[in-house]
């Protein structure tokens, strides 16, 4: 009894993790983007756990990882998209007006973001390359960059853009999301500089970047890890 109910400890955090995702969806449905940010943080606590107690406990299943996957697709994918969704029908966007007239059917391109994180996902699954690295840009980090640009860089959003960056970057950043392009982990095996150099040189400059930027400054830290990754992939 008492084993059965410690193997179940991570799928529970999974579920704990697809509830919060539906929340989020909830929020980001309402234009809430501060509490949808909030619950798809709160989503990536859960999820960061889930596998943590997984092997602590040594209690993968099949069943945990097609779990983790569906989850993580509400959470990081469709979660994002709804809140770039809502974000597009903001009535202060600059749309050009050559797009007037499909102008209520672009926001549904924000779509794309969970299309490309459920293939991200799917695609994580089966690739044993992934192990102690990524292969493209992990969900969470692109559910927490629409989240951040979103709530903390709204008003400037609104009075300097055009909805045409937006649909670039929810392009640009579906396609990261499969791209073969290798992504570092922040997997740390020891504190020793020589095996951690990258971690460490991201974690040094992450710190200025959410001290001076706030909340945005994390869409400023994903960027900043897409580049490193870029800059040292030859080093895979």
């Amino acid at each position: 009894m008492a084993n059965c109910i410690t193997r179940s400890i991570p799928n529970t955090l999974t579920c704990l993790n697809l509830f919060s995702g539906c929340i989020a969806c909830i929020m980001a449905f309402e234009a809430n983007y501060n509490l949808a940010l909030l619950f798809i943080i709160l989503s990536a606590v859960f999820d960061f756990f889930d596998g943590m107690m997984a092997r602590l406990l040594d209690a993968h299943s099949p069943i945990g990882k097609d779990l983790d996957s569906l989850a993580d697709d509400v959470s990081f994918g469709v979660a994002p998209a709804i809140l770039v969704f809502s974000f597009m029908k903001e009535p202060g966007l600059m749309y050009p007006d050559f797009l007037a007239g499909v102008k209520e059917y672009i926001p549904y391109l924000a779509f794309l973001i969970s299309i490309f994180s459920a293939l991200r996902l799917a695609n994580f699954n089966v690739d044993e390359r992934q192990t102690s690295s990524f292969i493209g840009l992990p969900v969470p980090a692109n559910a927490l960059y629409w989240g951040a640009l979103i709530v903390g860089g709204k008003e400037f959003l609104l009075a300097h853009c055009n909805v045409i960056y937006l649909i670039i970057m929810v392009m640009l950043f579906s396609w990261l999301l499969v791209a073969e392009i290798p992504m570092f982990s922040l997997k740390f095996k020891n504190l020793s500089w020589k095996d951690n150099k990258i971690s460490f040189i991201f974690l040094i400059v992450c710190i200025p970047l959410l001290l001076f930027l706030g909340i945005s400054g994390f869409s400023a830290v994903i960027v900043w890890y897409i580049i490193l990754s870029l800059l040292t992939r030859k080093n895979k």
